[in-house]
């Protein structure tokens, strides 16, 4: 049974290291080369009427915090590649 654990264990080291690194494109799989730059993403969620407060990549899309044009205040993720909102994405 040692042994079995034990090469468990060694072949997840060899397999590991395939998960690090730049290339991790999150749960709406965009390789990281297809997203739009902060501020192009910015310009497209102030577009559609909301200031933008703070925003960063996280999980695979942009997530901000910012104010509708009524100043409430919202947290929102969007498309990384489009710069769409994207209703019931959940972190």
């Amino acid at each position: 049974m040692k042994k079995i654990l034990a090469a468990s264990v060694l072949s997840f080291a060899f397999v590991a290291p395939a998960f690090a690194g730049d290339d991790y494109v999150g749960r709406l799989n965009v390789p990281r080369d297809q997203w739009l730059s902060v501020p192009d993403v910015i310009q497209k969620i102030e577009a559609q009427g909301y200031k933008v407060h703070e925003i960063e990549a996280d999980d695979g899309a942009y997530e901000f915090e910012g104010t509708t044009a009524a100043g409430v205040r919202v947290e929102a993720h969007v498309h990384p590649a489009t710069g769409e909102l994207l209703k019931g994405y959940d972190d």
